[in-house]
């Protein structure tokens, strides 16, 4: 399994408001069977997107600010974010095309 780049409550402002590219982050925890589901399919949009959408991790357990102040409830949560605003949100786990036609929104 390929690691993704975790963000944490104090990195998130540096490597996700103010990142040049679409960010996408799967707020996630490794107790969550239905994260887990979604891992490999990050992988995979992580080579096909890469240096066009950085594609990271935030495990809400360990970062409960940065859930909070997003209003993560459930997770699986993925937020997308560009020019440091969220445009769009899909919650649960999803087949890969929904991911894909997001993060082609945003491109």
């Amino acid at each position: 399994m390929a690691e993704f780049p975790e963000v944490s409550d104090s990195t998130f402002e540096k490597e996700v408001l103010q990142s040049e590219i679409p960010v996408m982050i799967d707020f996630w925890a490794p107790w969550c069977g239905p994260c887990r589901m979604v891992t490999p399919v990050l992988e995979e949009l992580a080579k096909e997107y890469d240096g066009r959408v950085k594609i990271m991790k935030l495990n809400v357990d360990n970062n409960p600010n940065t859930a909070q102040k997003y209003g993560i409830f459930s997770i699986p949560t993925i937020l997308f974010f560009k020019s440091g605003q969220v445009a769009a949100q899909i919650v649960g786990a999803m087949p890969k095309n929904q991911y894909v036609n997001k993060l082609n929104e945003l491109l």
